[in-house]
């Protein structure tokens, strides 16, 4: 009987496209995807680290994951991810998983799926330089069948104060350029019509042979000649490192979309030199001002983070009027999470009281809020570009689709299907959505 593996993902686009490599490494060692966990033979959860909130989950799921063990014996659960990484033994000391693989080590999972015995549980979680899974066609695990992730590169150089990548992704490294185009014809060919191009930090991608190198502007032109109709995306971009080549590329391609993630993480320069982030205020918003001059329809959202080590109400401060400045479309806001084994856990104090921290973190949501409803109301009476994703989930009568500056967009179906192209007008919007015609 064919094996079915069930893995639920947690944290970012990049985990999504790592499932995916892991299910078709899987494949090979005849285990078949399924949705359902109570039909697996083998549940995994492929896990993220960034804050202390996404792993309390993963805990509490691998309670629901070792009642399936003991309802069904020969049942395997697994933590594969950067929570495999940072806690390595801690997992297996629980009792409850049978496999802990670091990020680098999906290859090992056959080997260590066969060496696996009820009193021998297995771990791989060292590190690498060199992989990339550039040879591994991923099983898509998109419902739609138009949208689809491309890693680009692995790991991160950067080392910010707070974070805990490269001690659980490891250093960066880019992947064969050529390797991204054919994967990115592949699915293409295979009738998808937008493809996101992955890395910590995409604007450092660089890749070199003997007699070719290429960087990110170069890669997203590669990608973007594929096909007029094919729309590029990228996540995340580094302030510090995104360069006028990479503006003045989208500028020129009309496929590349008008949208831009761009985490800034505190208004302060003080506090972005304690978080180790290499650019100022100053620096950012030239950035900002810069992608605006050239590209005036782009969308750009970022991260936030409240409460960093040491932040004076005057840091705060400083994060807020720069958001009023710039005038985000979108947020991701947090109230910060002392991470173990980071920069700021070893040689800072996380001295902002949880209260305080939360009171802030509700003041910055109130003004992104009131930001977005502006940037949202602006769009109204323009026509745009969507490209059709499916029904919207709270009226099947409508349709939704991003427009290029990944604003959502949800209009009358009109017989249009998923995966076309569709002119719409907005003629309303709420402060996450425009309302089209």
């Amino acid at each position: 009987m064919e094996k079915r593996a069930y893995i639920e993902t947690y944290g970012c686009q990049m985990n999504v496209n790592d499932t995916e490599v892991i299910f078709a490494i899987l494949a090979r060692a005849g285990y078949a995807r399924t949705e359902v966990m109570e039909e697996a033979q083998l549940i995994l959860a492929n896990t993220c680290s960034i804050r202390d909130n996404a792993e309390q989950r993963i805990w509490g799921r691998l309670e629901v994951f070792d009642q399936q063990r003991k309802a069904r014996p020969g049942t395997l659960v697994g933590i594969v991810g950067c929570m495999a990484e940072r806690l390595k033994d801690k997992l297996l000391d629980t009792h409850k998983v049978d496999l802990v693989v670091g990020p680098d080590a999906y290859r090992s999972l056959p080997r260590l799926l066969e060496a696996v015995t009820p009193d021998r549980p297995q771990m791989d979680v060292l590190l690498s330089r060199e992989e990339t899974y550039a040879d591994i066609t991923p099983v898509r695990t998109d419902r739609n069948g138009i949208s689809a992730f491309i890693s680009i590169m692995r790991g991160c150089n950067n080392v910010c104060s707070y974070c805990v990548v490269p001690y659980t992704r490891g250093a960066e490294r880019s992947r064969d350029a050529h390797s991204i185009v054919r994967e990115a014809c592949d699915v293409y060919a295979r009738g998808y019509k937008e493809v996101t191009l992955l890395g910590q930090n995409v604007d450092s991608y660089l890749w070199k042979s003997q007699d070719e190198s290429v960087n990110f502007a170069r890669l997203l032109e590669m990608v973007a000649a594929i096909a007029p109709d094919l729309r590029v995306r990228f996540a995340t971009s580094h302030p510090k490192d995104i360069s006028d080549e990479v503006i003045y590329t989208m500028a020129a391609h009309p496929n590349i979309c008008r949208h831009i993630h761009l985490p800034v993480q505190s208004g302060s320069t003080r506090l972005l030199e304690k978080m180790r982030r290499k650019y100022s205020r100053e620096w950012y918003l030239e950035r900002v001002t810069k992608i605006r001059s050239v590209m005036p329809d782009c969308g750009l959202t970022t991260d936030v983070i409240a409460g960093f080590c040491s932040e004076t109400p005057e840091d705060h401060a400083d994060t807020l009027s720069l958001m009023e400045e710039v005038g985000f479309d979108w947020a991701f806001m947090f109230a910060y999470s002392d991470r173990p084994g980071t920069l700021a856990n070893r040689t800072m104090v996380d001295d902002v009281p949880a209260p305080e921290k939360n009171r802030r973190l509700n003041e910055i949501i109130a003004l992104q809020n009131r930001k977005s409803l502006e940037r949202y109301r602006a769009q109204i009476g323009k026509t745009v570009e969507v490209l059709v994703e499916g029904p919207s989930k709270r009226d099947p009568a409508m349709l939704c689709g991003r427009a290029s500056n990944n604003m959502m967009c949800v209009f009358p179906a009109a017989g249009r299907k998923a995966g076309s192209y569709a002119q719409v007008t907005v003629v309303d919007c709420t402060s996450a959505t425009l309302i089209c015609e």
